[in-house]
């Protein structure tokens, strides 16, 4: 176990502890907004967290108000598309979809634009009541293209048309109807529910949920015969493994398995 120190300048804070990445966005002067050296940071800890074996969940949250208020509007402001943020933001959404370790985003506050596509990217999403939601590129005459590859897969249909098309702010409530976010909840539960998931999270198998989050993002075969062939093979290479034989025999001699933290 280990437990990183923050420097005072950082806008990106990683710390392990009981096998939990906490990855804290703390640049509150001007929203969370994805800078350039928010976005190097954060792209630098989601791979450490990736790397460490130590790491078995991943939490993203925030300091300040609001969770994240997308790209940073002022480094964008007259540079020209060679040079605009949203070039290496892809990465950062990357990172956070194909995550072996399963990703909890805890909000406190707002998201915007940006901020609303990683919490789409990752696994599970809990926000605060008080949270609000936009998708408000048209508003600035840009659009939200990069975001839309997380968002679209979590969102109905016709609220993907609703709210990508007309800007407007929707509440927690809503964000969790429409499958954006998996829970809103009053602010004092929000630690609460998050620690809940984190330790539910942590009792399956590495290995097991690396391949079970690839599961969830393949393409679905036509019909389920056409994929009976290649899901069992992973099924039975499982159940055969050192991880599915630790935790059969573990649940057998009612222990917990290995991986526990």
């Amino acid at each position: 176990m280990c437990e990183s120190v923050a420097m005072a300048d950082e806008l990106v804070h990683y710390a392990v502890a009981g096998g939990t990445a906490t990855i804290t966005l703390d640049s509150p002067h001007n929203r969370n907004a994805l800078s350039a050296q928010l976005r190097r940071e954060l792209s630098a800890a989601l791979t450490n967290a990736r790397e460490d074996d130590a790491v078995r969940v991943i939490v993203l949250t925030h300091t300040g108000p609001v969770f994240c208020a997308g790209m940073d509007l002022k480094e964008a402001r007259g540079a020209g598309a060679g040079d605009q943020g949203v070039n290496e933001f892809p990465q950062i959404l990357d990172q956070l979809w194909t995550s072996p370790k399963p990703v909890v985003a805890r909000l406190a506050g707002p998201a915007r634009a940006g901020g609303v596509g990683m919490v789409a990217a990752c696994d599970i999403a809990v926000a605060a009541q008080e949270a609000t939601f936009a998708f408000t590129e048209v508003r600035i005459g840009v659009v939200p293209a990069i975001i839309s590859l997380t968002v679209l897969p979590r969102l109905t249909p016709r609220a993907a048309h609703e709210l990508f098309l007309t800007g407007e702010t929707f509440g927690a409530e809503r964000a969790a109807a429409i499958g954006l976010i998996n829970s809103a909840v009053t602010a004092e539960e929000l630690d609460g529910t998050v620690e809940r998931y984190v330790k539910s999270l942590a009792l399956g198998g590495p290995k097991a949920l690396a391949a079970t989050k690839a599961l969830l993002s393949s393409p679905r075969p036509a019909t389920p015969s056409d994929g009976f062939e290649a899901m069992n093979a992973l099924s039975v290479g499982f159940f055969a493994s050192e991880e599915g034989q630790e935790g059969i025999t573990a649940f057998a001699q009612k222990r917990k398995p290995n991986w526990v933290p």
